[in-house]
């Protein structure tokens, strides 16, 4: 037999109760085949769901370096020549019969921010929905109304810079209500505290998530092709397009619950009862205040607080940073930009693998494994963004960088991402929408405070926006590292029998 792995936890009766290998403490039941399972079946779809949410949303970044007319930005944002011009050569020429824009770069701040408006006053009323009602219909109207609204980009755009903000704006609000954008991350954490076996959690939300990951993959450069060849309009029409598919393979075939799923197998929906059968409550009020007192759950808002930070100021400001220091084309630009996202999905899923392998096989506690994998997801990152802005014009070195930064935030989707169902399932899609709430904040702000940060595009001016992101990582860590549980705590369960996980 393996030896037991204590936690990491040194504080308090429950850090040591939780340090106790979850397989010696409960028989678990025997797991149903995975192989055409309805609960992967679920992960596979959200995945193309996310990676649809996420191309919507990251689209934007790569247009505007098309939509902007460059003499605009002159006098506020220009061009760095510290770094000498590399691209190669173009054999075909750039197509600009899309509309430009006379936008500075404080407007595109707020152009890159104004999704995020929306978004965070979404987020604890839809969890709260989400929790009551389910998460299928939220999810899936969340993607369809952001697609519908993704095909008015242009005529936005053309309206104005104040009526690009509001539908960016109705497009975040969208994720979280239905018709809008700000519900899904909730409503699918809701499917999840139904549909999840506590030692396949980590596999089934990072498959389901990573599909966030891959869609910046894929959308960056193919969004860069699209502006390069055709025009930025198409951007727009293509992915808003591929949301509406989406939507009616979504709603034909999933189910908010197991017992409502038409082909789930009876040995399939037995398993998932029996592993869940400890773990939810049945209780039809929402305990808030033992919510908000709970200081598990504002360890997981520091540490998603802080990773976002860093996520979003690169997520949105990346393709600029390519473009202004290291002075990429936009073809080149889209598929370098993506290039680190794509580290991230893959690191995603083998991440999901090696956390519940620690659990399940070398019976790491969950508390052991959360705190692990946070720490490897945040500290990492912070150390090669550091780095990065030490390089210089190395545009290898900068790639490779900011690549391995990226790619170890991945681990964090097996850390403080899935805490919440750690802690109390039953109300993972409430807490989520409150972590996910103070989260988006770094959305708001950090492309405004980057723009500002960096007014001539020089490489001293850039290394403070990456110092200030990884120093705001690593307090992040430090928090969840002290603070986090990995138990169902007892407001989360009718009685005073909370099933440890």
């Amino acid at each position: 037999m393996r030896p037991v792995v204590r936690g990491l936890a040194v504080n308090g009766e429950e850090d040591s109760v939780d340090s106790t290998p979850l397989l010696q403490r409960a028989q678990q039941p025997e797991a149903a085949p995975v192989c055409c399972s309805a609960r992967y079946n679920l992960a596979l779809l959200a995945f193309f769901g996310f990676f649809i949410l996420y191309a919507l949303r990251v689209n934007l970044s790569v247009a505007l370096m098309d939509m902007v007319d460059s003499n605009a930005t002159l006098t506020d944002n220009s061009t760095s020549q510290e770094c000498a011009e590399h691209s190669a050569p173009i054999k075909v020429l750039h197509n600009h019969t899309g509309r430009r824009y006379q936008w500075d770069a404080e407007t595109q701040g707020w152009i890159l921010g104004s999704f995020f408006y929306g978004y965070i006053i979404t987020q604890i009323p839809g969890g709260y929905i989400a929790n009551k009602v389910g998460g299928k219909l939220l999810l899936g109207f969340g993607v369809l109304g952001t697609a519908i609204f993704t095909l008015f980009t242009p005529i936005a755009a053309d309206l104005g810079a104040i009526a690009l903000i509001v539908l960016r704006a109705v497009e975040g609000l969208g994720e979280k209500y239905p018709l809008l954008q700000g519900v899904t991350f909730p409503a699918m954490h809701a499917m999840w505290s139904s549909w999840a076996p506590p030692l396949e959690r980590s596999k089934l939300l990072s498959i389901s998530y990573a599909g966030a990951q891959l869609g910046t993959v894929i959308s960056l450069p193919l969004s860069g092709i699209i502006c390069y060849y055709m025009n930025w309009n198409y951007v727009f029409y293509f992915f808003g397009i591929a949301g509406i598919v989406w939507f009616i393979f979504w709603m034909w075939t999933v189910s908010d619950t197991p017992k409502a799923h038409r082909t789930i197998s009876p040995t399939e929906k037995e398993y998932i009862f029996a592993s869940l059968q400890n773990q939810l409550s049945s209780q039809k009020s929402v305990p808030w205040i033992s919510i908000v007192k709970s200081l598990p759950l504002w360890a997981i808002v520091a540490a998603h607080f802080s990773y976002n930070w860093t996520f979003y100021t690169l997520l949105t400001l990346l393709p600029t940073y390519m473009k202004e220091i290291l002075r990429f084309n936009v073809q080149e630009n889209g598929f370098l930009s993506a290039l680190p996202y794509f580290g991230c999905w893959l690191c995603m899923i083998l991440a999901g693998q090696a956390a519940d392998n620690l659990r399940e096989k070398w019976n790491f506690s969950t508390i052991s494994v959360r705190r692990i994998f946070t720490l490897t997801g945040m500290v990492g990152p912070a150390v090669f963004l550091v780095a990065a802005g030490f390089i210089g014009c190395n545009y290898s070195l900068a790639v490779a960088f900011l690549t391995i930064s990226t790619t170890l935030g991945g681990f964090c989707s097996s850390g403080f991402s899935i805490n919440h169902l750690d802690i109390a399932p039953s109300y993972a899609s409430i807490l989520l929408g409150i972590t996910n709430t103070f989260a988006t904040v770094p959305g708001m702000v950090g492309p405004i405070i980057a723009k500002s940060l960096t007014p001539d595009n020089t490489i001293r001016e850039w290394q403070i926006v990456f110092y200030i992101a990884a120093a705001i990582n690593v307090f992040g860590a430090i928090l969840f590292m002290l603070f986090a549980k990995g138990e169902v705590q007892k407001w989360a369960l009718t009685d005073h029998h909370g099933h440890r996980s």
